[in-house]
């Protein structure tokens, strides 16, 4: 028990399932069985409750809006497709605002900064995290999917994803589903960690829990999409199997 209130401090959303792959991996044979992990989670009260979801969007501006390039795209490598989302983070002194960039492929957190406005330079301070964390020629085919809020469809945003060679993909019908994965992340890191931690006291604290929650996420935190691979791992593998067919 001692190991999985560890674990939850540094991921209080962490389920019931991944703590028992997390375990077995490093106990190994000692390992009870997955019922009895259950049995033992629910008698100290460990199983998470479900939580509530909320989510805003504000598309309503003058600026070009894309097609959606991504409705049956399925990235087959890292750098092919990034999603990018805001959402609210609540703290003392008011609402904060969480600018996300994940790999589709690897469901890496690529780029992130926390802000207390929705002012695009926060936006294009996440895009340019992402970019200086790959090369210039794994950029060539990727596609950057968002909303249509006018972060996304500014002329600085949009002439930096030019720049790059990155062709522009946004979301037509105003669903959750229409940029899934982002959703997802978003509810992740605030129904795993944020919705379940003391709410941060201000802007200053909510980044250093951010760092946290991020580093954890990339690289302890298993994926079910990921066939239950850190993103890290998940980009370290493919990295491997794509050195060994290059001539």
């Amino acid at each position: 028990m001692a190991v999985i209130k560890e674990i939850r401090e540094q991921a209080p959303g962490t389920g019931a399932y991944k703590l028992f792959l997390m375990l077995k991996s490093t106990f190994a044979d000692k390992m009870v069985g997955r019922d009895k992990f259950y049995k033992l989670m629910r008698t100290h009260q460990l199983m998470l409750p479900p939580m509530r979801r909320r989510h805003t969007t504000n598309s309503n501006h003058n600026y070009r809006k894309y097609k959606n390039l991504v409705k049956e795209f399925v990235p087959t490598a890292p750098n092919q497709l990034w999603v990018a989302d805001i959402t609210y983070v609540d703290t003392d002194e008011g609402v904060c605002y969480l600018h996300l960039i994940t790999d589709a492929f690897t469901h890496e957190i690529i780029g992130w900064v926390v802000s207390d406005t929705l002012l695009a330079i926060n936006t294009q301070e996440a895009l340019e995290q992402a970019i200086c964390q790959a090369d210039a020629e794994s950029l060539l085919h990727l596609i950057h999917h968002s909303d249509r809020g006018s972060q996304y469809c500014c002329n600085a945003y949009v002439n930096r994803l030019k720049e790059i060679g990155a062709r522009i993909s946004m979301t037509e019908d105003y669903k959750p589903t229409d940029n899934a994965i982002a959703e997802r992340v978003n509810g992740i890191v605030k129904q795993e960690w944020l919705y379940r931690m003391k709410r941060p006291k201000n802007l200053a604290a909510l980044k250093n829990i951010m760092k946290g929650i991020v580093k954890f996420y990339n690289e302890e935190r298993l994926h079910y999409s990921n066939g239950m691979l850190t993103p890290k791992v998940m980009r370290e593998k493919h990295s491997l199997e794509a050195s060994r067919l290059q001539p």
